[in-house]
């Protein structure tokens, strides 16, 4: 389960998450680790986008701590429903969503934490922060996300084995004739 922010323009208009610039970015990231996204659930800790008009746009404001936690008991409703063997928090509003704490991202990105409920919930930056990013350091960043991510990798690996180890359904015939 991958947690984010809160949705962005696009996403708020498209009623999905991940489906803007960020979304691009992780979609990609999906693919270069050998993932696949219709395996993953992708929310947001934040349900919705918060704004401020700057001439005719709708601009990104970071969410409150109000926000979060008034958005809570939908997150944590959709982590019953998932049940999550892991959880990757994607920024500082997701982290401290699933931890119940102030996290420090840049510290602690890459690692592995365990929530209050006993979950695995691994930290790293927000798509988004690439994409702020100075752009002489867009490649390093990148390879800095994937290393975070790839934190994650042998929950795929491991899965990837049990779906293989299941044994195939055939459909025999009703009769033969």
């Amino acid at each position: 389960m991958f947690v984010g922010e809160q949705p962005g323009d696009k996403e708020d208009l498209a009623g999905r998450p991940f489906v803007g610039p960020a979304g691009k970015l992780f979609d990609r990231a999906v693919a270069q680790l050998g993932w696949s996204r219709e395996k993953l659930y992708v929310t947001n800790a934040v349900k919705h986008f918060r704004y401020e008009w700057r001439c005719k746009r709708r601009m990104h404001k970071t969410p409150g701590q109000r926000e979060a936690e008034a958005c809570h008991h939908w997150l944590e409703s959709e982590l019953q429903l998932v049940r999550p063997r892991a959880i990757v928090a994607l920024g500082a509003t997701a982290a401290r969503s699933l931890l119940g704490r102030p996290v420090a991202v840049t510290k602690l990105r890459g690692q592995w934490q365990e929530d209050a409920a006993g979950r695995r919930v691994l930290v790293t930056l927000h798509p988004s922060a690439l994409l702020r990013g100075d752009p002489a350091q867009r490649e390093a960043a990148w390879n800095a996300w994937i290393s975070d991510l790839s934190a994650a990798a042998p929950l795929f690996a491991a899965r990837r084995k049990k779906d293989e180890e299941k044994p195939s359904v055939r459909a025999e015939p009703a009769f033969a004739g």
